[in-house]
């Protein structure tokens, strides 16, 4: 019987070194040979291309991006790779523009490069929330912890006038981990800051009161973002509270100085139609009251009911007040 013999494969680990970006950038034609060598069949050949890009530096960035969206996802992966190499390194300006790129791409439509980029993003940003959260605060955002009627606990960001900082600001929301719900209000926003939000992959509730948010962008964050509620309303505040989803309509507070306060509405009181339409619980009213701008006016009709009495109905103009 002959003894068996195994044949022993040496294993090589290749690692790609981070080093600093030559004075004279390679041409275009040469990064874009780089970038076609990270779909090699050759191992070696792949990661030689990979140190290559990463020394070039600032010069492969954008072309690693372009590379990213193309259908080939062994090139896109190992670009993600390179870019969020970038992400960590001493360059800060570099690392910025790393950050945007990624940023560009997982904002795009949903899909396995666009989830490649959100993940490397994520990855980085675990390491950022208390700088984060820091500066959103210091801007004006108002950030606390609170257990949602979903019964998942996380985090609440509420932006009103209080808030001083820019669509680029709000990319910071997806470096703080479990953000659940997000408030805006009387902060005009624009497609930038949409995008921002539609990173928030957990988030459960979304409010745009006067936000100025158009019907294409609200349309593409609820694209992104199927399982929140996003919830958009004009501007217009009546000031009530009631109980959701109970029918009748009736008040159980009024906040003191709004436009329900001028009007005389009471709590007890039950809102039966708006403008003539009719309001069959709470969650109509604050809908229908959406649909109007501050310094609107809307016809309330009211029932109201004192002990020893009997109730009566009467209507009230009531002009709405804003958020802040």
């Amino acid at each position: 019987m002959h003894a068996s013999h195994r044949l022993a494969i040496p294993v090589v680990f290749f690692v790609v070194p981070v080093v600093a970006a030559a004075d004279e950038p390679p041409p275009p034609a040469q990064i874009a040979a780089w970038i076609d060598q990270l779909g090699a069949d050759q191992f070696a050949q792949r990661e030689a291309a990979s140190s290559s890009l990463v020394a070039a530096g600032r010069a492969s960035l954008h072309p690693l991006g372009d590379a990213i969206g193309r259908d080939d996802l062994e090139v896109a992966s190992r670009a993600v790779e390179i870019v969020r190499g970038f992400l960590g390194g001493d360059d800060e300006a570099l690392a910025a523009e790393a950050e945007q790129v990624l940023e560009a791409i997982a904002e795009g439509p949903d899909s396995a490069v666009s989830r490649l980029a959100a993940g490397a993003l994520d990855f980085h940003h675990r390491g950022m929330t208390e700088a984060a959260r820091a500066k959103l605060e210091t801007l004006g955002a108002v950030v606390s912890e609170a257990l949602l009627p979903s019964g998942r606990r996380g985090l609440l960001v509420t932006l009103n006038a209080r808030w001083r900082g820019s669509s680029e600001d709000l990319r910071l929301l997806s470096r703080l981990p479990a953000v659940l719900q997000v408030g805006v209000f009387g902060v005009a926003i624009d497609a930038a800051a949409v995008g921002a939000l539609g990173r928030l992959r957990g988030v459960e509730v979304i409010q745009l009161f006067g936000t100025g948010v158009g019907d294409e962008q609200v349309a593409a964050l609820a694209a992104k973002l199927p399982e929140a509620r996003i919830d958009v309303r004009k501007g217009g505040k009546l000031g009530v509270a009631g109980q959701p989803m109970a029918g009748p309509c009736m008040i159980t507070h009024v906040q003191d100085g709004s436009a329900a306060a001028k009007a005389g509405l009471q709590i007890g009181d039950v809102v039966l139609t708006i403008d003539g339409g009719p309001v069959v619980n709470f969650e109509s009213l604050t809908e229908l009251v959406g649909r109007h701008g501050p310094g609107d006016t809307i016809k309330l009709e009211i029932e109201r009911t004192v002990p020893g009495e009997q109730s009566r109905r009467f209507t009230s103009d009531v002009m709405l007040d804003g958020w802040e």
